[in-house]
Parts: structure tokens; C-alpha cells; sequence
């Protein structure tokens, strides 16, 4: 009987260590590019902003991402120093993503983004998903101004999300899903109310003045907003 022989074990290429994309300039705009300027990122960041999120309810609320991008965005944050990743405690047993103080510091960013982008929303699209929290940027643009701080909750069709508005609130989130768990001041409105203070249309003090805004509470802050009509 023949034998067969051996064959010498060819060398295996060196592996060589993953390396996310640059510009490679000199330039403070092309490296922040390099740490959001890829797909999905920033509204990766704009879900982070209202708090830790679990991966499923990150997938839930930015439809269209695949399951492998948002991954791949996610690991890159965290690399890049954006967010951390980190587990919940007993009973909860679930991991959460959420912002670093360097990633909560692309508020300005998304907030200068949504003011440039809202006027392309002059017509909602038949594809275009929704949340309701996607329009809490151009409500805390219009908010600015005020001197009272506190939480607003908001109620739209579309759901609710809530606001902390003003100083002195230190570690809230800049907004959140869902009511809120005791709120300063209620406001009722609908979405072509929020889409004309994001361009900037209509101010604060006019929606409530015209009725647009229906503020409830009790409260310095409800007081403050009733006052602006």
C-alpha cells in the first residue's frame, strides 16, 4: 500500500489588527468624521441622549438598521469613547448601552443638525417611520430661554416623551421616553406645532398664545410657559 505524504503546512497570514476608517487630515472636522461620520451613528446618539437603552429597544426605535450595522456602530462608539456598555443589576439582568460625558456632548451637534434639517419636513413621506421622542431636539431649542427648570412632560399623538429644562439639574438625562415619573408641567400639542418651532415658524410664546400648546400643572415652570401667551 502507498502512502500518502504529508504536505508541509503552508504559513498562515499574520492577523492583522482591525482599523476603522479615516480621513487621515489634519483637520478637527475630518476627525470628528471619523468618530460619527459613519451611517446610523448619530441616531445611534440621539437614542442614547434620553438615556441607557438596551440593544433590542435601539433596533425597535431606528428602523431600517440590520442587526449587524447597528452592532458593528455600537462596538465603534464604545471604541471610539462615545458610550459604554454595561449590565444592569438584579432583578433587571440586562445589558444597556448609554453615552459618555465626550458622546453626551454631541447634543449641540443634533440640535444644530435638526434645526438645519426641519425644513425637508414640510411633508411626511408614506415610508417615514415615527417616534415620538424624535421630537424632543427642536421642543429643547425652544425651550432655551426659560429660567425655571424642571421636567416637561409632552403629550403628541404620536406618544409621550419628557424634557429637563433649566439649570441645576444635574445627571438628568436631556430627555426621556414615556411620561414622565413626577412632571412640573404638562403640555398637550400636536406634531405640525413641534415641526413649526423646529423651523422656526412659530416661537413658544405664540403656540401657547394661539393655542396650540394646552398647558396643565401646577408649578413655577407651568406658570412660566402659561405666562409666555
Amino acid at each position: 500500500m502507498s502512502r500518502l505524504r504529508r504536505m508541509p503546512r503552508q504559513p498562515q497570514p499574520a492577523t492583522r489588527p482591525a482599523r476603522r476608517r479615516s480621513y487621515d487630515q489634519f483637520c478637527a472636522t475630518a476627525r470628528a468624521l471619523d468618530s460619527v461620520g459613519d451611517r446610523w451613528t448619530l441616531l445611534i446618539v440621539r437614542e442614547l441622549l434620553a438615556g441607557p437603552r438596551r440593544y433590542t429597544d435601539l433596533h425597535a426605535d431606528l428602523p431600517g438598521v440590520s442587526t449587524d450595522v447597528l452592532a458593528s456602530r455600537l462596538k465603534d462608539m464604545e471604541q471610539g469613547g462615545l458610550a459604554v456598555r454595561r449590565r444592569l443589576p438584579p432583578p433587571a439582568a440586562a445589558s444597556v448601552y448609554e453615552l459618555t460625558e465626550h458622546g453626551r456632548g454631541l447634543l449641540p451637534v443634533l440640535t444644530a443638525l435638526a434645526r438645519w434639517g426641519a425644513p425637508a419636513l414640510a411633508e411626511r413621506r408614506p415610508t417615514d417611520a415615527v417616534r415620538a421622542h424624535w421630537f424632543a431636539l427642536p421642543l429643547l431649542r425652544a425651550m432655551e430661554r426659560l429660567t425655571c427648570s424642571g421636567t416637561v412632560e409632552v403629550r403628541l399623538d404620536e406618544g409621550e416623551f419628557h424634557l429637563s429644562v433649566g439649570e441645576g439639574l444635574p445627571g438628568a438625562e436631556v430627555y426621556g421616553y414615556g411620561p414622565a415619573v413626577d412632571a412640573d408641567v404638562r403640555l398637550v400639542l400636536g406634531a405640525d406645532v413641534c415641526l413649526a418651532l423646529g423651523r422656526g415658524e412659530s416661537t413658544l410664546a405664540k403656540a401657547v398664545a394661539d393655542g396650540g400648546i394646552e398647558v396643565r400643572g401646577e408649578s413655577a415652570l407651568a406658570d412660566e410657559i402659561r405666562g409666555l401667551g
